[in-house]
């Protein structure tokens, strides 16, 4: 199966809370996606407002062959910079993550374990006005291992289970 067939089924996973983008992305990701969350509470009535709740997470999906760790750390700011532009901090910013998958078909152990110096974080008016955390995985098809920063380390788990399921690894 090749990178592309493996793609459109972990995409399929993700199409259900997600809104997918296949068309237009930013070079060289293959889709993007992204989940708004908007949550209000009240006390008794509308009118008495208690919070007003948003998070948004954008994640963007790359497949490459063989990549090297510089090649993983170019795609991780290109999505680093471009999730980061459409945030809009405000009182009831709660968080606005970014999420990069990689997959591949030949990668080396030394770039998977690469993968764990791949950090970004950013704070909004000190944590008042929310923060934005940076997730990276990356899942070698053929082989099955994987590789992931500290924030990324749950997409590694979700990552074997879907395409297990999917029957796009083995």
């Amino acid at each position: 199966m090749d990178l592309s067939e493996v793609l459109q089924k972990l995409l399929l996973s993700y199409k259900q809370y997600y809104d997918i983008v296949t068309e237009d992305v930013l070079s060289p990701f293959k889709a993007e996606a992204k989940f708004v969350s908007h949550e209000e509470q009240y006390f008794l009535v509308r009118s008495a407002k208690l919070s007003d709740i948003d998070s948004t997470e954008h994640v963007y999906f790359a497949t490459e062959k063989a990549p090297s760790l510089e090649r993983l750390q170019e795609l991780a700011k290109l999505a680093w910079e471009d999730g980061l532009k459409s945030v809009k901090p405000y009182y009831g910013h709660r968080n606005s993550d970014v999420t990069v998958l990689v997959l591949c078909e030949d990668c080396d152990k030394s770039v998977l374990k690469g993968c764990r110096k791949i950090k970004y974080s950013k704070t909004y008016k000190f944590m008042l006005y929310g923060w934005s955390n940076f997730k990276f995985a990356v899942i070698d098809v053929n082989s099955g291992m994987t590789g992931s920063n500290t924030q990324g380390s749950d997409l590694k788990k979700f990552l074997l289970k879907t395409l297990k399921k999917s029957g796009a690894i083995k």
